[in-house]
């Protein structure tokens, strides 16, 4: 697979989890990474492990609900390396909540971070791509939602099915511009916001796997890279399943 070396990718949530799996991976193939997120300080720390392990990054920092702070992330990067190559539109939240339990409040919260964060991004990276006919975005959806439901997750699971929608009418309209659109769909990942989860649902997880083992960040990434390459050119509008074969069993255990 050819080097990503010249290549400028965004990562938003870049910062920690998955975001930071992401990172690691794109810079791991030499592409300049901008490490973009709400946690200016995280993301500053990011950006500099990959500089010492001689990746070149910046930190920028960024809040994917407002449009504004979207466009001044694009205008950072642009001003730093002059194109915009791949986004891994990855920032997300998943508050636990019963369906009884969601108020207005925190269903805007979780639509406005996973939906409109995504368009935001997908927007403000867009004119870069056109200008040289090329682009890679690569969105973090689920299989939450897509194919599976989980208790506490509705809204969750509502939005990263919402995305897929997004992702397959952007990837038609972008379609003449050498821009493809893309989705991975994790299933569950080893960061510090799994850890914090109810133990009984994360036992659960870990029976439902038929690996073993959870999906670690850069399991992540490098489906990214994957889908970020110039091989992966003629495949739009498509999701990856990265899921340790939990969808698989056509039964309970």
């Amino acid at each position: 697979m050819k080097s990503l070396e010249g290549r400028v990718a965004i990562v938003t949530g870049g910062a920690n989890g998955i975001g930071a799996g992401i990172s690691d991976v794109l810079g791991s193939e030499r592409a300049r990474v901008a490490v973009a997120d709400l946690d200016l300080a995280a993301a500053e720390r990011s950006a500099a492990e990959l500089t010492e392990r001689g990746q070149e990054a910046i930190a920028v920092a960024v809040d994917v609900v407002e449009r504004e702070s979207v466009d001044r992330m694009a205008a950072a990067v642009l001003e730093r390396w002059g194109r915009i190559d791949i986004l891994a539109a990855n920032a997300g939240i998943y508050p636990q909540a019963t369906v009884e339990e969601i108020d207005d409040a925190l269903f805007d919260r979780i639509f406005d971070v996973n939906l409109k964060g995504t368009l935001h991004s997908i927007q403000a990276c867009l004119p870069a791509m056109r200008s040289r006919g090329y682009g890679r975005a690569v969105l973090t959806s689920s299989i939450t939602g897509a194919f599976v439901g989980a208790e506490g997750f509705a809204s969750y699971g509502a939005s990263k099915t919402a995305m897929l929608g997004l992702m397959r009418g952007a990837a038609l309209e972008v379609v003449g511009d050498g821009i493809t659109i893309n989705a991975i769909l994790p299933g569950n990942v080893r960061t510090a916001g799994f850890e914090k989860l109810d133990q009984v649902y994360r036992d659960q997880i870990m029976r439902a796997i038929p690996m073993g083992r959870l999906a670690e960040a850069e399991d992540v990434g490098w489906a990214v890279r994957f889908l970020a390459s110039e091989e992966a050119g003629y495949i739009t509008g498509q999701s990856l399943v990265l899921d340790g074969g939990q969808l698989l069993p056509e039964g309970a255990s």
